[in-house]
């Protein structure tokens, strides 16, 4: 629900000073290209479907109107992995304001989700334990996610330390509500980095842990997944850990 809540707020943005019978497929087109030149298509096709329900819903059980305008989603490409380098990382976060570059650190060291760091709060940190969580309700699967918390996501942490009594993470005294911002975007291009999103920080975050030897059923519990299929897009990464299983069986035939 509270995932629902902030489309919501986008859609309104948009949608919120038109009645029902002018909101057409034209509309909802432009709206998706909007979203889409923030996000990836999966995420821009969570909008759209909100929307289409919501549409349905008027037509169909509400009878606010006649019928509902047809939404056309993106094609999302089946296990697209895009990651970037250590070299690549320091570069962009680099060139990122500070309060992006604290969140993107922050990322790249646990592997959470966009909202998961916006909305971070001290209440879920255990400094001294070197531990986080995601409570269940604020998880994409509804389950609680632990978060063990390596030496780079602890520095993140102690330098934000005292900024604000209740989120680990603000932009002028307030919760971050939008990451993909011209700031992030402006980053990128000096950056020289393209065809990157803010949740490609968690593939980055996937992919190098794969790369330093991390099992993938070992992913899978840190990255909160909750099918084993996710995880195995990371798969044809850890092809130079494998060499040395296959080397097992060298000179026995």
């Amino acid at each position: 629900m509270k995932h629902d809540e902030e489309k919501f707020r986008w859609l309104h943005s948009h949608l919120g000073h038109l009645y029902l019978d002018e909101i057409n497929r034209d509309l909802i087109d432009r709206i998706a290209k909007v979203k889409r030149q923030e996000v990836t298509p999966a995420t821009a096709n969570r909008y759209l479907a909100l929307i289409r329900a919501v549409l349905r819903c008027a037509a169909y059980e509400w009878e606010w109107t006649d019928k509902a305008p047809r939404v056309k989603l993106f094609k999302e490409p089946e296990g697209r992995v895009r990651w970037i380098t250590r070299e690549e990382a320091r570069t962009l976060i680099a060139e990122l304001p500070s309060h992006l570059a604290a969140m993107a650190r922050f990322a790249l060291a646990t592997g959470l989700r966009r909202r998961n760091v916006t909305q971070l709060r001290w209440q879920q940190i255990d400094l001294a334990g070197a531990r986080a969580w995601v409570d269940a309700r604020d998880s994409k699967t509804g389950k609680a996610i632990p978060i063990p918390l390596n030496s780079d996501a602890q520095a993140v942490l102690m330098e934000q330390k005292g900024v604000h009594d209740e989120f680990v993470f603000v932009y002028q005294g307030h919760p971050v509500k939008q990451t993909s911002t011209k700031a992030w975007y402006a980053a990128l291009v000096r950056a020289g980095i393209e065809d990157f999103t803010w949740h490609d920080l968690r593939h980055t975050w996937a992919s190098w842990h794969v790369q330093a030897g991390t099992p993938l059923h070992e992913l899978m519990e840190l990255g909160g997944w909750k099918t084993y299929k996710t995880v195995l897009r990371y798969a044809h990464l850890a092809a130079d850990q494998l060499s040395e299983a296959a080397k097992r069986i060298d000179m026995l035939l």
